[in-house]
């Protein structure tokens, strides 16, 4: 049953993924070149002199793509269930109710980790090879809340997406732009890093707000 749960789910994503990794990789790629550029044109220790006295990594145009393929996957999994009428038949199959939602929404969480983890290494592999360990290593701690932020923010859309009632979501997406904005406050290097064990608490309890948004469904909870 897991097994075609997760087809299910793939059959539903299968036209986003390409366009969300070539969208995310692409600006990965543009971001990193100008690493480059910099370096061939001033050298690698005015880049490293810039990364420290001006406060910038050099991969701040990466900063809102993870949090909008997160958006941009729960959306495309979880609207058909409810605009189609698809989530009644699917919590009646014989597979426990709960547990089907968690499998769907790993379905979604699983595909941004891969795309998350690509772009990591892409960073990692590129900018290891031009600067010190000790900056790659600040560029990549600075972009860990904005990876953080797209699998939060799938969790969140997917719970507004199944909530069955239009009041709760419109205050539920308000909840959700106070949340998103937490995670871009500051554009200061490593400034998250301190906020980075509660950001973790954040992530696993949204793993609980679609259920109860299920709950409400199955009350039979509607406008």
């Amino acid at each position: 049953m897991i097994k075609a749960i997760l087809y299910k789910e793939w059959i539903k994503m299968r036209a986003l993924l390409p366009v969300a990794a070539v969208a995310v990789l692409g600006f990965t790629v543009y971001a990193l070149l100008r690493v480059e550029r910099a370096v061939d044109f001033r050298g690698a220790a005015h880049v490293w002199q810039i990364m420290i006295d001006k406060e910038t990594v050099f991969i701040e145009p990466l900063r809102l793509l993870p949090a909008l393929a997160g958006i941009a996957a729960a959306l495309v999994q979880f609207i058909p269930e409810m605009s189609q009428r698809r989530l009644k038949l699917t919590l009646h199959l014989p597979f426990p109710q709960r547990g089907m939602i968690l499998v769907m929404a790993a379905a979604g969480l699983g595909a941004l980790a891969v795309l998350f983890a690509a772009q990591a290494a892409m960073v990692w592999g590129y900018m290891h090879r031009l600067l010190a360990p000790e900056l790659t290593a600040r560029a990549m701690m600075t972009a860990v809340p904005w990876w953080a932020a797209g699998l939060t923010l799938y969790m969140l859309t997917a719970w507004i997406c199944l909530e069955p009632t239009w009041r709760r979501r419109v205050l539920y997406l308000l909840m959700t732009a106070g949340v998103a904005r937490m995670f871009f406050l500051s554009d200061v290097p490593r400034a998250y890093d301190g906020m980075l064990p509660w950001m973790a608490a954040l992530w696993l309890f949204s793993l609980l707000l679609p259920l109860l948004s299920v709950d409400r469904f199955k009350q039979g909870c509607q406008d």
